[in-house]
């Protein structure tokens, strides 16, 4: 596969739509269109770029999850804590934000940040970070944005585990729910 060129197609306030044009194996040109959160110039940055994280948030040996409507499906589903690094925002600050933001809870310690990941690899060069942290306060919804509807609620690993039977979740939040009611020990 050879990238011949890269043209934005569409520009909008948060995301920006661009064409790829490949040539395949057998020589022939293939349109990929992919989209991103930051302006590109030239191919070689696609991807170079953490934007966003996701947050893994326990309390009291508690898994903290969100159930959000998300407008891209029209329905609610469980998802973690996440949001957009801000330009100068270091990911700890960022961590402390949207936690914040989204339930009303503190940061009490960081547990772990794992390197920059792909965040969807078939439609987007967004590279986003997970971090596993331990909050603190009180979970309230004050602080969101009229465009945002988010119920956070800390779940045990027994409740998580009947919500992976009947609800739907995004599937990083889903392998963290997994992973979380099966083994609370040794989670991060």
């Amino acid at each position: 596969m050879k990238l011949i060129k890269m043209e934005k197609v569409r520009d909008t306030k948060y995301l920006k739509n661009y064409e790829l044009t490949y040539e395949n194996k057998s020589g022939k040109q293939k349109i990929y269109e992919i989209v991103s959160h930051r302006e590109l110039s030239d191919p070689s940055q696609l991807g170079q770029k953490c934007s966003g994280l996701s947050i893994v948030a326990r309390c009291h040996g508690r898994l903290l999850l969100l159930r959000e409507f998300r407008m891209g499906v029209n329905r609610y589903v469980y998802n973690l804590c996440a949001g957009m690094i801000e330009e100068g925002e270091s990911i700890e600050d960022c961590i402390r934000r949207e936690l914040y933001e989204e339930t009303g809870l503190s940061l009490k310690k960081i547990e772990k940040i794992l390197p920059p990941a792909y965040a969807a690899v078939s439609i987007t060069d967004i590279v986003n970070q997970i971090a596993f942290v331990e909050a603190e306060g009180e979970i309230t919804d004050a602080h969101t944005s009229d465009n945002e509807e988010i119920r956070a609620a800390f779940y045990t690993p027994q409740e998580v585990e009947r919500l992976l039977e009947t609800e739907m979740f995004t599937s990083r939040c889903q392998v963290v729910a997994y992973q979380f009611a099966r083994s609370e020990s040794d989670f991060i």
